[in-house]
């Protein structure tokens, strides 16, 4: 999952594939937000609350995921 806001759209949808009974892999730095602090509350949220369904990795983990 990728995206801008990532205390807006990037959070509802992970949230809702969640529901959906995905496992998502949010690549850090793929994500951000308008402002830093909500920016890092919602990483904080994913990867503390959600840590059993989300996987919030760095750019080299995405790319072994993809070879």
């Amino acid at each position: 999952m990728t995206g801008c806001e990532t205390d807006v759209c990037v959070l509802s949808t992970v949230l809702g594939a969640i529901d959906r009974g995905y496992f998502v892999v949010v690549p850090r730095h793929a994500v951000c937000g308008s402002v830093d602090a909500t920016h890092d509350a919602a990483i904080t949220i994913l990867t503390q609350r959600y840590g059993t369904q989300i996987a919030v990795v760095d750019h080299e983990a995405v790319q072994r995921l993809l070879q």
